[in-house]
């Protein structure tokens, strides 16, 4: 053997040891992660996913029978730590006080493999679904849109509402559920938001819809909407699900991916049975390749699924905020 290998120890001779990986909480998670970014960040991520820079493999599933589901959802960009997102969706949480989806972030260090850090991930699940929701909006509703309608007062109303007011000046954003005690207190969040009982009225007075709902069955009527509003659709249920598919296969339709049309559960209800060539992909239409809003009265519709690039980006914001702030909380592996 050659000298020049004499220093170099055998994989035998070579232990990990202690290494710091930074732990982050849902508290934290929340102060770190800002809004605006986060909106631009996702805009730069499905621009990156339409040129083929991000990769997000098939997710691998375990199913609780009658309980719920664990999806692993990996994502990486070069220049990015690599991300692996594990989130339990179980539905009957909600009545033992737990949010139904739970969700754990890790990163790893691109160029070692090396544990970087774990973050909870339960927020950034339900905030960066609204934030691609809300970005659809930003982009493809109309410049004179004046009013929002937000059906559903769950975590997705919560954050829906939380983030229209940075993409539009909006007049007013109603809030309608079927619980109204619920929407009554979500619209008390903000002073342009208010509750409102008859849905049909909102909606047709709208140039917004935002369904995030929990329904299994349509929560609207396709004849309610106006020419020329942008429908957005967040609800995750079996068929036939939140949104009518009158909306779906009469008008314009975006998605995240084509991961979207999949059985479930990675892909949407509403979209079993339609032709994913009938669909724009929301990357493709912020990178030019494809059309976005073609006229005043065209009807334009985004069904949403969550895709990994979403959890990619928005960890990746957070981490390198608590970088930036010497976050020092860590933990020993």
């Amino acid at each position: 053997m050659g000298s020049g290998n004499a220093m170099q120890k055998s994989a035998a001779e070579i232990v990990k040891g202690e290494q710091r990986v930074m732990i982050i909480s849902e508290a934290e998670v929340m102060r770190l992660l800002d809004l605006n970014r986060l909106l631009d960040g996702l805009a730069d991520g499905f621009r990156a996913l339409s040129r083929g820079d991000i990769q997000t493999p098939h997710r691998p599933e375990i199913t609780v029978p009658e309980k719920g589901f664990m999806l692993s959802m990996p994502s990486w960009r070069k220049g990015d730590p690599m991300m692996v997102k594990m989130v339990c969706v179980f539905e009957d949480n909600l009545k033992i006080d737990l949010p139904n989806h739970l969700a754990l972030i890790n990163l790893f260090d691109e160029q070692t493999g090396m544990p970087l850090c774990v973050m909870d991930g339960t927020y950034i699940t339900g905030i960066r679904t609204a934030a691609a929701a809300v970005l659809s909006a930003r982009k493809l509703a109309r410049p004179d849109a004046r009013i929002a309608t937000i059906i559903g007062a769950g975590v997705q109303g919560r954050e829906h509402l939380r983030l229209l007011p940075l993409i539009r000046d909006f007049d007013e954003i109603q809030v309608c559920s079927l619980y109204h005690d619920d929407a009554e207190k979500l619209a008390a969040l903000t002073p342009k938001a208010r509750a409102v009982v008859d849905v049909e009225g909102a909606v047709r007075r709208s140039d917004v819809v935002c369904l995030c709902s929990h329904s299994g069955t349509p929560v609207i009527a396709a004849d309610w909407v106006k020419p020329g509003t942008h429908v957005t659709s967040v609800g995750y249920t079996p068929w036939p699900g939140e949104l009518p598919q009158e909306l779906v296969r009469n008008h314009t339709l975006f998605v995240e991916d084509d991961a979207s049309f999949e059985p479930q559960p990675v892909g949407c209800a509403e979209l079993q049975g339609v032709d994913p060539a009938t669909a724009t992909k929301l990357g493709d239409m912020l990178c030019g390749k494809a059309p976005s809003r073609t006229g005043h009265d065209q009807i334009t519709v985004y069904k949403a699924m969550g895709v990994a690039m979403e959890d990619l980006v928005a960890a990746t914001l957070v981490y390198h905020r608590a970088k930036e702030e010497g976050f020092r909380t860590a933990a020993v592996l």
